[in-house]
């Protein structure tokens, strides 16, 4: 990645610790295993199976999991705007959500943020540089818990989409660019009457007339703007070695078009046919942990659990409620083709690490970074109870 233009906020170093756990469950990307695990200076150096040191932290049956990697959450923004036209102090949001966020056993994190102005979905206005600017700000403070990256989710159809997203890639660290269409009629919001029901109990929109000149409007935006957009933008992500994501996938043309583009990640794939073919091809399929512990997608797409049994789901995100990313990986846990507990960890650690290049985290093994969680089991419930970020306790 070309490097951002210089921060006028320096972050520190990172600070580091030295510990060591002992646990009878230390989950591994294949197995759980007895032993203890050694960090010095922010690093794994030892995992000693089946050796209990005297010395560690005694963990008992308390899991240790590795840090959780956090690619698609959508909760800085409320936190940034509560209500609507209601606009919090942008730094204070920042560090609010990063408690929240370590407090789910989150260690690395990427803040999904809109780019371009979109109509009347929640548009942020000045926003999106309003908290680029807190979050640049609070890492130079040096007291994040959390390791902030920037998902950059851009609506290709909005006007002014490539504009905002070439003046923040310019200004900021961008690791991740998804391209979405929230038309009506396409991917997510193909089924047209479900989109209705939804803009009448939301939205001021309520009868039909009203909802067709709006979804006209939307329309015409797409046949503006979406091909050459959406070229503007992969061509930016590719210029700035942006791993990007695809956003609701829904057919095996979308999926193609996917791989054409060199697309990492497969969001939300509406379909069980989208899902399958983005998997075949080597991209990462990523679905909402809400879609797993509520038992279904909350807009009636295809369920997260069936593409996990049918062997196809690779990563979670927590999308609106941090908390599910945890508990959606050990709702995955019973589910053959999954591989257990340690494959069920693999989706909200290693799998979303390595889709996005960062191959020094999201696994317990020699050599890779301390992020480490100490997780209970009470009720079925996973409760978070210690997090560390390079082997400082953070949460």
């Amino acid at each position: 990645m070309t490097d951002p233009r210089p921060s006028p906020h320096p972050a520190p170093p990172e600070a580091t610790g030295s510990l060591a756990v002992a646990s009878r469950r230390i989950v591994l990307a294949d197995r759980i295993v007895p032993g203890t695990v050694v960090i010095e200076d922010g690093l794994i150096v030892a995992i000693e199976e089946d050796r209990m040191r005297p010395e560690a932290l005694d963990w008992g049956d308390d899991l240790v999991i590795p840090g959780l990697v956090e690619l698609h959450t959508d909760h800085l923004e409320p936190h940034y705007s509560p209500r609507p036209k209601v606009f919090w102090d942008p730094f204070s949001a920042v560090f609010a959500y990063d408690a929240q966020i370590a407090g789910a056993g989150i260690t690395t994190v990427f803040d999904s943020l809109r780019a371009g102005s979109d109509g009347d979905r929640h548009s942020l206005g000045s926003g999106l540089f309003k908290l680029g600017e807190a979050i640049d700000r609070a890492r130079s403070s040096g007291f994040l818990r959390v390791d902030h990256h920037t998902h950059l989710r851009c609506e290709i159809c909005s006007h002014d989409v490539v504009e905002h997203a070439r003046d923040y890639v310019a200004r900021f660290d961008v690791r991740l660019l998804s391209l979405m269409d929230h038309t009506p009629g396409q991917r997510q919001f193909r089924d047209v009457e479900k989109l209705k029901d939804y803009y009448r109990g939301k939205k001021s929109l309520k009868n039909e007339e009203q909802l067709e000149a709006y979804f006209e409007s939307r329309r015409e935006l797409h046949r503006a703007h979406a091909v050459e957009f959406r070229r503007a933008l992969v061509d930016l992500a590719h210029e700035h070695a942006i791993a990007m994501a695809s956003h609701d996938d829904t057919t095996v043309e979308h999926v193609l078009e996917s791989v054409a583009d060199r697309v990492a990640v497969a969001e939300f794939p509406t379909t069980v046919e989208a899902a399958r073919a983005s998997h075949a091809r080597g991209l990462a399929v990523l679905m909402g942990a809400p879609n797993v512990v509520r038992g279904g997608s909350h807009s009636g797409n295809v369920s997260a659990i069936d593409l996990a049994e049918a062997g196809v789901l690779d990563i979670l995100s927590s999308d609106y409620v941090p908390i599910s990313l945890i508990e959606g990986a050990f709702a995955l846990a019973p589910i053959a083709a999954v591989g257990g507990l340690a494959g069920a960890i693999r989706t909200v650690s290693k799998n979303p690490a390595e889709a996005t290049g960062m191959t020094d985290r999201g696994e317990i093994v020699v050599g890779r970074r301390g992020d480490v969680v100490r997780v209970a089991e009470f009720d079925g419930h996973p409760v978070v109870r210690e997090v560390y970020r390079l082997g400082r306790r953070v949460s």
